[in-house]
Order: structure tokens, then sequence, then C-alpha cells
């Protein structure tokens, strides 16, 4: 499940405002930073966590597409 949601968050991280390398450092060093984590409920935690930061990459993402999409159909005078 750890290696599924890693390559997930790689694969979204590839957009990121600060750039793919930042985003794939972070993410290596949160990840190996819980690698030895055995306690069930902190581990429970931690994938909570993960799929929070896959939902706000993907609100991040489609709000940058909507504003793109807005700036080109509507006038930006009004």
């Amino acid at each position: 499940m750890r290696t599924c949601m890693f390559i997930f968050l790689l694969y979204l991280g590839r957009e990121y405002p600060k750039g793919a390398a930042y985003f794939r450092e972070r993410l290596k060093h949160a990840f190996m930073k819980n690698k030895d984590e055995t306690d069930p409920e902190k581990i429970k935690q931690l994938v909570a966590r993960g799929d929070h930061v896959i939902k706000e990459l993907e609100a991040l993402y489609f709000l940058r597409k909507y504003r793109a999409m807005k700036k080109r159909y509507y006038d930006p005078e009004k």
C-alpha cells in the first residue's frame, strides 16, 4: 500500500508549482522518516494524511485548470 501511494504521489507531483524535483525530495524525506513505523494506529494516521495530500493536490490542479480556462473564455475586464 505504501508503494502504491508513493508512486501515485510521485505522479501527482510532476506538476507541483515548485517543481517535480522539490516535491520528490520532500516526498522521499516524509516516507523515509516514517519507514520504521510499526504501530497500526500511527500507520493508519499516516495513510490518512497521504490520502489528504492526494486530495489537496487534485484540488490544486483542478483549480489551476479552472482558472486557466476561465481566463481564456471570459473577458478579464469584467
